[in-house]
Parts: structure tokens; C-alpha cells; sequence
């Protein structure tokens, strides 16, 4: 048996197999790091766990001593400092298994989505990975997780099957309709604040060709798009998913827009380029003379979207004139604003579908820069609620659910973690 780890004189994680950094030691500071830049988390330990045993060690350290205790796999869903804690990385836990026949995936609380989609790929299969396949698997779903193909075929909560449960008092448990169902209607997006999520098993889809990609026009017709976009998405099929986004080009980007402040619109289409092309005919025609357009016939394991860093999000039944000014004024200011259509299957829950709320939204507006008065601008416009995926504030927690569903969410957490073990990040208080 290897030794203890000795974490400033008083925390031992007898037994961890995998590497421990403490603060000053090679490792430490790119291991702590969250991709949120306001986040500067200062753990008394980083442990890099290989296993649920890895896991529990960690979990029991840190009950034993009354620290924080945090899991982190890419960082993308950091929002609170676990300063002074033990902060376990799952990033060593990356297996992924596809069974083509029940076209599930079984994945590790490490796994990232580009990892899933290469091993779905193979068997004409899909999951309802995000905008980018760097992030983590776990952590996206338990939020909700608002991928490309949602319109088509829910949020990615929606999908899951079955967990495996690492809970605060050290018990391992498989959650499922059948085994635990509070829990598991917990996980299926209300966060991670129940316990260590260790295994995760979820539908995949028949998804293998789409037409997707980016196409860029002059700002000058920003105004005019968004306003075509808010009539369009009433008559858009659930198989085409699509944002508006007004955006500052780097200098690295293509010649036609290097640079230049552009709409830009994006499009996910689970179906032929011909029809994909008569769909986004009236958005074109609103938005054009196209300054570059890349749409074209691809593989969804080929298709990366991108995201847009959460700096401001509200969401929106509609877009009247006073918003589509608001944010074209704003966009003077903010390096991108994205107004993205929700809808389709996200808005058609089945009867034991988790707590994944607003799920009446038509339109999210996400800016990634501060933007004085942006938030009372669009205040009298907006539903009020947001999305937990896309929510940093941790104080506002409860906005992101339904009353009915928050106060089941804390019975669930009284039940399972009743002196609040888990408290780092969004919990149910």
C-alpha cells in the first residue's frame, strides 16, 4: 500500500493512487485552474483520482478535517473557489464504452464529449454533446446540457439512464428510475450538489451527416437579421438548430471578415444540404450579400461550433424591436452577442424528465463582456429565469429551476447530504 499524502501537517489521503500536488509544488497551479477567470481557487490539495476509491479517500479526508471538497474534470463548470479544500481532478477517468445495440454510452466522470463522439461516430451514432468537445461529459449533462441537436432530441439530461453515486457519507449507489429515483430525477439537471457522479450512462442518437458551419454578413444588417430571425424560428423544424451572433473577428480569421464586426449565423441541420439551404433562404435574403459562408454537408463528429463565454444571459419568449436595438447597441460594446433558438423537443419533456426548467424558452441572449445597463435594458423583456449550465452566480442558484422543482431539489439534498457536505458551486440550500 503506498503511503499517506501529508497536506499542511494535517490532511492524509491514505492509499490515493494517483498523483497529489500541494500548493508550490510542480502541477498545482495549471491543475487548480478553472476556465472561469474570475475563479482563483487555492485547495490545500489538487489529487488527480483514478478511481471511485481514489474518490472516496479524497471525499473521506476531507469530511474527516471539515474542509471544502470539489471535483473538477476541464474546468468548465467552476464557478466557486474550493479554497483551503481538497480539490480531486477526474481528468484520469476518461473511459468511454458505446454498446451500438442499446446506442448507449457508459462514460467516466473525466470523459469529455470529443471523446464520446469518436467512439459513437463509428456506428452512425451521436450524442447531445455541447458546443465544443473539450468539455466535460458529467458536468454539462448534470447542468442540463444545451447541445446542437436539443431541438431534435432534448437536453442532454434528458437522455441519461443511469448513474453511479458517490454520496457524502462514502456510499457508492447506482441511481436510476428503478434504484434511488429522487436522486436520479436530482442529477438529470439539477448540478452536482447530491454527490460525486462516478459512471454515467446515457442515450445516443442516429445522427451521423449534417449541414453545419458558420456564415458571416455585414453588421450593418444586424438590426434587419434579428428581426427576420424572430419571425423565422416560429416556422423552423426541429431538425435545424441555429444562432444569430454579432461578433469582432480576430486577426487570425478568414480574409473575407479578418477583423471586421460581422453577423454571424450558425446552423446545426440533421438533414440533406438542399433542404437546409430552402430553410435558410429568408435569413440570407435578410442578412445578405454573404461576406464568407462556410455552411456545408460534414459529419456531426467533424462539427464544432464554438460557445460564447457567459458573461450576461437572459431568456426570451420573443425579441420585440426595443431588444433586437438594445443588443444591437451593445454589440458597439461587447466583443460577441448570440441570440440562440431553444424550442423543438427541449420544450416536450416526457413525464419523468429531471428538473431541467424554462423549458418554454424560445430565445437566449448571452454577451461575454460587461456591458453597463445591459441588464436593465432587457430586464422588461426577459422571463427572468436562466440555465445552469450558463449561470456563474452561485447565489442564484434557484433561478435557474421552477419553484415546484427547487423545492423537490432540496428534499432531495436534505435527504442525501444532510449536513451539506457538497456546498462548492450550485447547490439546493
Amino acid at each position: 500500500m503506498s503511503q499517506p499524502y501529508i497536506v499542511q501537517d494535517e490532511i492524509a489521503l491514505p492509499g490515493f493512487a494517483g498523483a497529489v500536488h500541494l500548493p508550490g509544488e510542480a502541477g498545482y497551479d495549471e491543475l487548480r485552474r478553472s476556465l472561469n477567470p474570475r475563479v482563483d481557487s487555492r485547495p490545500a490539495v489538487v489529487a488527480e483520482a483514478h478511481s471511485v476509491r481514489d474518490l472516496r479517500t479524497a471525499l473521506l479526508a476531507a469530511r474527516q478535517h471539515g474542509v471544502p471538497f470539489a471535483v473538477q474534470a476541464t474546468g468548465h463548470g467552476t464557478h466557486a473557489a474550493c479554497d483551503g479544500g481538497v480539490l480531486v481532478r477526474t481528468s484520469p477517468m476518461a473511459s468511454v464504452l458505446v454498446d451500438p445495440d442499446r446506442r448507449i454510452a457508459r462514460v467516466g466522470p473525466g470523459a469529455r464529449w470529443g471523446e464520446v463522439i469518436a467512439a459513437a461516430a463509428p456506428f452512425g451514432l451521436a450524442p447531445l454533446s455541447g458546443s465544443s468537445p473539450s468539455v466535460g461529459v458529467t458536468g454539462y449533462t448534470l447542468g442540463g446540457g444545451l447541445g446542437w441537436l436539443a431541438r431534435m432530441h432534448g437536453f442532454a439530461a434528458d437522455s441519461v439512464v443511469r448513474a453511479e453515486v458517490l454520496l457524502a457519507d462514502g456510499r457508492h449507489v447506482a441511481a436510476s428510475a428503478d434504484s434511488h429515483p429522487e436522486l436520479f430525477w436530482a442529477l438529470r439537471g439539477g448540478g452536482g450538489g447530491f454527490g460525486v457522479v462516478t459512471s454515467l450512462e446515457f442515450r445516443l442518437h442516429p445522427v451521423e451527416q449534417v449541414y453545419s458551419g458558420f456564415a458571416y454578413f455585414p453588421i450593418e444588417t444586424a438590426g434587419e437579421t434579428l428581426s427576420a430571425y424572430r419571425d423565422w424560428i416560429e416556422h423552423a423544424p426541429d431538425e435545424i438548430s441555429t444562432a444569430v451572433v454579432l461578433k469582432r473577428m480576430p486577426d487570425d480569421a478568414p480574409e473575407p471578415v479578418r477583423g471586421r464586426h460581422v453577423v454571424m449565423v450558425k446552423v446545426v441541420h440533421a438533414g440533406d444540404a438542399a433542404q437546409a439551404r430552402r430553410l435558410l433562404a429568408p435569413l440570407w435574403q435578410a442578412a445578405g450579400p454573404a461576406l464568407l459562408d462556410e455552411t456545408r454537408p460534414s459529419t456531426y463528429a467533424a462539427t464544432s461550433m464554438g460557445g460564447t463565454p457567459n458573461r450576461h444571459m437572459d431568456m426570451f419568449e420573443t425579441v420585440p424591436d426595443e431588444v433586437i436595438g438594445t443588443l444591437v447597441r451593445a454589440a458597439e460594446v461587447a466583443q460577441t452577442v448570440e441570440v440562440r433558438h431553444w424550442g423543438g423537443a427541449m420544450g416536450r419533456p416526457g413525464p419523468d424528465a429531471g428538473p431541467v426548467s424554462h423549458r418554454a424558452t424560445k430565445l437566449s441572449v448571452i454577451v461575454d463582456t460587461p456591458v453597463p445597463g445591459l441588464a436593465e435594458a432587457l430586464r422588461p423583456h426577459a422571463g427572468g429565469g436562466t440555465f445552469l449550465n450558463f449561470l456563474s452566480d452561485t447565489s442564484r442558484t434557484a433561478a435557474a429551476f421552477a419553484a415546484a422543482d427547487y423545492g423537490r431539489l432540496r428534499d432531495v439534498k436534505r435527504a442525501y447530504d444532510p449536513d451539506g457536505f457538497f456546498r462548492v458551486g450550485h447547490v439546493t440550500r
